[in-house]
């Protein structure tokens, strides 16, 4: 049973209602603080009242669901765990509405570095939430804060020169936690263009991402060629593959990028060529634009005869070095439905293109679907 808006409703009348429903056979009873308006203290009393007060208190889980409009969800569920609770709602990376909601790798790690004072143990791989955020950010386009707590690119990174001879003579003075602990291993060089597919699937294997053959066959060919462009790989350009992959599926593309070249410079508008597969045929196209990647952009709608909205645009780098991976999320949109696209290259551009692609895929999927679902209803059972 969960009550609405909980931690700015009238106490007396919580208890009355959380000792009904218990009474009517709850198991779990969640206190949300809907509106993220609550202070750990407050939070915690809150609890303590319920489990003094509350009939059959003690025959129930209490549950902790938190938004983090004040930037206090995580210290609101951890005042919650001091206080009785064992459950918390929570979500990966804290994606939720608004400001989001608890992040889950948050409270798991706070938990588990201060069993000191919580006492209690969540149960989770935690070698798993760095591969699991990545994947997330991958699959909605959302990117990870560089300064997160926890899977961050700066969460185990220390600039500070006493930091930094600090961590080299011992790794406990500055670090709290091990990176490993995250799944992120500190041994972060792996692969290059000599290394087989026996030592890429183990050391997938080792980050705990795993592929079907089928998949595995296809994600070998990518990682091949990014090999060939890049001297050396790390486990952020192999979590960013995989993540690519498992977003892909099994949905059969109908457009796929064959080739690109894009010439621009001070003097001369940017000018894009572009080769597709649509449909199994190969197709050029030519187009002009404010910018290497519109001019890229407006050759593939040409050619599709698709052009939706461009909600968004974004380049990260995943790794380091000048010949690292840019991977490129753009949002589009159309018809009310927003789709987003990946891609990653060691060219921004090849990268821009790929996303881009990507996400006319998705739309294409989608309508086709839409497509298929009125025709089975035109059809009717």
């Amino acid at each position: 049973f969960s009550a609405e808006d909980a931690s700015r409703s009238d106490p007396e009348y919580l208890i009355e209602v959380f000792s009904a429903v218990i009474e009517a056979g709850a198991r779990t009873i969640n206190v949300p603080d809907t509106t993220g308006y609550a202070l750990p203290e407050e939070y915690g009393a809150l609890f303590r009242l319920l489990r003094e007060r509350v009939k059959g208190a003690d025959r129930v889980i209490w549950s902790a669901h938190c938004h983090n409009d004040l930037g206090m969800a995580v210290a609101n569920s951890l005042a919650a765990v001091q206080n009785g609770a064992r459950q918390i709602e929570c979500t990966v990376n804290g994606i939720g509405e608004r400001a989001g909601n608890t992040a889950m790798e948050e409270v798991v790690m706070a938990i588990k570095t201060r069993g000191d004072r919580f006492g209690v143990d969540t149960g989770i791989v935690t070698e798993q939430i760095y591969p699991t955020s990545r994947l997330l950010a991958q699959i909605t386009g959302i990117p990870i804060p560089i300064n997160k707590p926890i899977v961050g690119d700066n969460a185990f990174a220390h600039e500070a020169g006493i930091h930094q001879d600090g961590v080299l003579k011992n790794r406990l003075n500055y670090e709290i936690m091990r990176p490993e602990s995250v799944g992120l291993d500190s041994n972060r060089l792996v692969l290059g263009k000599h290394s087989g597919r026996h030592a890429f699937v183990a050391r997938l294997r080792e980050l705990g991402l795993e592929l079907g053959d089928i998949d595995m066959n296809r994600t070998f060919e990518r990682f091949k060629a990014l090999a060939d462009a890049k001297k050396n790989v790390y486990d952020e350009d192999l979590i960013a593959l995989v993540a690519r992959e498992s977003v892909r599926g099994d949905v059969r593309d109908r457009y796929e990028l064959v080739y690109l070249n894009v010439t621009s410079s001070s003097m001369a508008v940017p000018h894009a060529t572009v080769k597709l597969r649509i449909d199994g045929e190969e197709m050029l196209g030519h187009a002009t634009g404010d910018g290497m990647v519109d001019a890229c952009y407006r050759a593939i709608g040409d050619l599709t005869g698709q052009h939706p909205e461009l909600q968004r645009y974004a380049v990260k780098a995943i790794t380091g070095g000048t010949d690292a991976q840019g991977e490129v999320t753009c949002l589009l949109r159309e018809d009310g439905y927003t789709v987003t696209g990946q891609g990653s290259h060691t060219d921004i551009i090849q990268a821009s293109a790929l996303a881009y692609v990507n996400a006319l895929n998705k739309l294409e999927y989608r309508r086709q679907h839409r497509q298929r679902l009125q025709t089975e209803a035109e059809v009717g059972p």
